[in-house]
């Protein structure tokens, strides 16, 4: 089972993701991912360690990509 990229939480045709970037502007999208990567970075040393720190790094690389778009 893979919790940082296929958490089992998640699960239907459409991603989580997907579906709040369709209901965002692109300025929002963005201020949603960095938002994330901030909550993670923040709590990682009390909560979930190296596991939320992989999930910053999966938000940093989506912030990365919509950047670039």
């Amino acid at each position: 089972m893979d919790v940082i990229n296929k958490p089992p939480h998640y699960q239907g045709e459409i991603e989580c993701i997907a579906a709040i970037k369709a209901s965002m502007t692109k300025e929002q999208f963005i201020g949603y991912l960095k938002g994330n990567i901030q909550k993670y970075i923040w709590r990682f040393d009390k909560k979930n360690g190296l596991e939320d720190l992989q999930k910053a790094n999966i938000y940093l690389n989506w912030l990365q990509t919509e950047y670039a778009e």
